[in-house]
């Protein structure tokens, strides 16, 4: 897949580019939602022979415009970049998002982004917007378009009675029901980070723990000590996973909370490696401990629970929705 980045204006020639059936959205998580939305338009390309392209935004919008003052990532533009590509995408723009760019008119966004780029066919959900003050809307793309290409309009997927959303996902995780998350993605909640020096606590009482530095504006899991597997070097492993402050050594919380991983039947030096965390399950809250002997005794326990949680999951062959429903 090629990937391409985009300022406003953007520099390239219309007769330059290959027609193309264009994705069309922020696509913050790359969830079942966004996957359907990119596959209808893959599918569309081969169907048409044409190239398959998708669309995104870097900053989100919603910072850029004020909304939130800082908003971190589902799917950082790294994460979000290789999912794209892993759905058989030819083509991804990623348009810088400014103020100038968000203050462009519905018409001008469909003249220098659609057919200024050789769109032949346009995908996206039903509640994509576009242009200044989001006036453009998948009911007035056709008149925007003016016959110089078609559209498809995704449906809202609808899991349990609910939509399937950005929004949901986030509260899933700032909540930790990470374990409900594939019903939602396709696919466990991961982030990826790098080995770092940390406190070197962990090899004192039994548990030695990797540190990890995050590689991205990734938004974490609540608070708390969770069933994750971590995949380093092309291996995987189980282990636990701490996110938070580690009261029983500080009697504050300052800054971002932590992340502390300690892998199952591994030995060896982690520093400096590349590790991909996925997360399975909450097993408890984060809580300050009398001693650091009682500390040990939970990780044992918790050490334990995520084994036999494991155990039952790797015996289980379906974790995903039977179906979608749309």
């Amino acid at each position: 897949m090629e990937t391409l980045f985009l300022s406003h204006p953007h520099q390239l020639e219309r007769q330059a580019l290959p027609p193309a059936v264009m994705a069309l959205g922020y696509f913050d998580g790359i969830h079942l939602g966004h996957q359907k939305v990119i596959k209808t338009a893959v599918e569309a390309a081969k169907e048409r022979g044409y190239e398959s392209a998708v669309m995104t935004f870097h900053p989100h919008p919603s910072v850029v415009l004020g909304k939130q003052p800082e908003l971190r990532a589902i799917t950082p533009l790294g994460k979000k970049e290789r999912l794209i590509a892993s759905l058989g995408v030819d083509r991804l723009y990623v348009v810088e998002f400014t103020p100038t760019f968000a203050a462009l008119a519905p018409e001008q966004f469909v003249d220098e982004y659609l057919d200024g780029l050789h769109v032949k066919h346009v995908v996206a959900g039903f509640d994509f917007t576009y242009g200044r003050f989001g006036k453009g809307t998948m009911e007035t793309m056709p008149i925007h378009a003016r016959g110089r290409f078609g559209q498809t309009v995704i449906p809202k997927l609808v899991v349990d009675g609910e939509k399937v959303s950005s929004t949901r996902v986030r509260k899933l995780l700032e909540s930790g029901d990470v374990d409900q998350l594939p019903r939602l993605l396709g696919r466990f909640y991961d982030l990826e980070g790098t080995v770092v020096a940390g406190e070197r606590r962990g090899r004192t009482i039994g548990f030695p723990t990797a540190n990890i530095a995050l590689n991205g504006d990734y938004i974490l899991p609540a608070v708390g000590v969770y069933a994750v597997k971590v995949t380093v070097d092309g291996n995987e492993y189980e282990g636990v996973a701490n996110v938070g402050y580690k009261p029983t050594f500080h009697a504050a919380r300052e800054g971002l909370p932590t992340i502390e991983v300690h892998l199952f039947h591994f030995s060896g030096d982690l520093y400096g490696q590349t590790l991909v965390v996925e997360w399975h399950r909450r097993l408890r809250s984060e809580r300050k401990f009398a001693s650091v002997d009682e500390l040990a005794a939970q990780i044992a326990r918790d050490k334990e629970e995520a084994e036999q949680y494991f155990r039952r999951f790797n015996e289980k062959t379906c974790i995903l929705p039977e179906k979608e429903v749309f």
